[in-house]
């Protein structure tokens, strides 16, 4: 089955690292995933620019209104994902309690929907 891990960071904890251990932990989480992705689990990885950069479009009454990020009072933001392949629910749950942000953030599991599934139901 497929899971989603998607990666919450949090600026205050991670500007607090002391000097060289994002770095340490970055190569970790790279190299990591790299051993992942060999093994066949990991099918995608990807980080995501800062909150500030990104846009929410919304269209209401017909009308497309487009907001500039951040949107939510919040320490912790999405900064990333990896798409996982795991024989159960736990193996995700070990594999997201691997990723070193984990401990400087969040990382949320969940699994992906069968989208043929869905894609079949509406005859699309």
């Amino acid at each position: 089955m497929k899971y989603l891990l998607l990666v919450y960071s949090d600026d205050t904890l991670l500007n607090a690292l002391p000097p060289g251990e994002f770095e340490t932990r970055m190569h970790s989480c790279i190299t990591h995933a790299d051993e992942l992705r060999t093994q066949g689990k990991l099918l995608d990885a990807q980080q995501l620019e800062a909150p500030a950069t990104a846009k929410a479009v919304r269209i209401r009454a017909g009308k497309t209104v487009v907001l500039d990020g951040p949107f939510a009072e919040t320490k912790e933001y999405l900064a990333g994902f990896n798409l996982i392949e795991a024989d159960s629910e736990e193996e995700a749950v070990r594999m997201a309690a691997e990723l070193p942000w984990a401990k400087t953030g969040c990382i949320e599991v969940r699994p992906l929907r069968d989208f043929d599934a869905v894609r079949r139901r509406v005859g699309a």
